[in-house]
């Protein structure tokens, strides 16, 4: 553009005003362009909510006199400061054995539309209360539980204040729920992808995704939870539990709650978020190898035998899900228990 035609004076103004009009169009400029309609959505991070209640949850989430024998708390099976799981493939009883599932992640699971494997909750706080309850989880009943917090002065204190009562069922039920609906993993490098940051995730990564959607694989795995949203049979083309000797009732999925033939294998499709760093892998936890998982997968529930680039591919763009809790990314605790 040129200023032949205006007088100095008047350049010396127009300039800055052009300038400054301009501004707001450059910043939007740089901000990047998101991609057209994906089936999966960016995760947005927590809205403003009760940092008062959150505290108190999770100060209970990791309070092992929650359970009968103050041994085990929430935070015994999901672990924080790793991956939200507790990287076994089956977690310790309160008798001393095995779990009948493998653990999830806690980590984004207020975008599930049921919760547990087999879907049997609908909320964090019939989940909790049938948790604190179980024999073989947290062994404790209300009548226990209550007389512990409430002759704690500092749960006292705090029951008082955020709820003006002493602590109850429903105080403690809902302290743990605020608390566990906060805790997402946002910033994952796949969501910067999705929003138009296209060098967040490397070629192969991307590569990766695609073919995760011409496999079929987003036709369970999608939304902003990349995943548990719907309930899906384990073994449609082939059945994964041939050549096992017996099936246990966790094996049955929701026919073991219903009765329904219909629902024999059928499970709550789990979301993908942080898979990367969750092993092991499935209702029973029956591999650690998130490429073979990716094969079980592909051989169940789609009829295909993926090659073992297209798997590593997949497995590249699985990894880009990871998200961050309190700024840091998430970290295996499968790993953990390996070192």
């Amino acid at each position: 553009m040129t200023h032949g035609h205006i007088g100095k004076d008047w350049a010396g103004l127009f300039v800055p005003l052009c300038l400054a009009m301009a501004a707001p169009a450059l910043a939007l400029m740089k901000q990047p362009a998101p991609l057209p309609e994906e089936p999966i959505a960016p995760l947005v991070a927590a809205g403003p909510s009760d940092q008062a209640k959150i505290a108190l949850g999770e100060g209970l989430f990791h309070d092992a006199r929650l359970s009968h024998d103050g041994v085990f708390a929430c935070s015994s099976c999901h672990r924080l400061e790793l991956s939200g799981d507790d990287g076994q493939a089956r977690s310790v009883a309160a008798d001393g054995e095995s779990l009948d599932f493998n653990a999830p992640t806690v980590f984004n699971s207020a975008f599930s539309f049921r919760l547990n494997w087999r879907g049997n909750f609908d909320t964090f706080e019939e989940q909790n209360e049938a948790v604190l309850l179980d024999d073989k989880l947290m062994n404790t009943s209300w009548d226990e539980l209550l007389p512990k917090l409430r002759s704690d002065r500092n749960y006292a204190e705090r029951f008082a204040r955020i709820y003006g009562e002493a602590a109850s069922r429903a105080t403690v039920l809902d302290a743990l729920a605020v608390f566990q609906r906060s805790l997402i993993t946002p910033d994952a490098r796949f969501d910067r992808y999705l929003k138009g940051e296209r060098d967040a995730i490397t070629a192969d990564e991307e590569h990766g995704y695609q073919l995760f959607k011409a496999y079929g694989c987003v036709a369970c795995h999608q939304g902003a939870n990349v995943g548990g949203n719907l309930f899906q049979k384990f073994g449609i083309f082939q059945d994964p539990f041939a050549g096992q000797k017996a099936l246990s009732e966790a094996d049955q999925g929701r026919f073991a709650i219903t009765r329904a033939e219909a629902d024999r294998h059928v499970f709550r499709v789990p979301s993908l978020r942080n898979v990367a760093v969750t092993s092991p892998y499935f209702h029973d936890g029956r591999t650690g190898s998130l490429g073979e998982a990716v094969k079980i997968m592909a051989r169940n529930q789609l009829g295909r035998e993926l090659d073992q680039r297209d798997a590593d591919l997949i497995v590249k763009f699985l990894g880009t899900l990871t998200g961050e809790y309190r700024g840091r990314p998430l970290t295996s605790a499968a790993e953990r228990l390996e070192q």
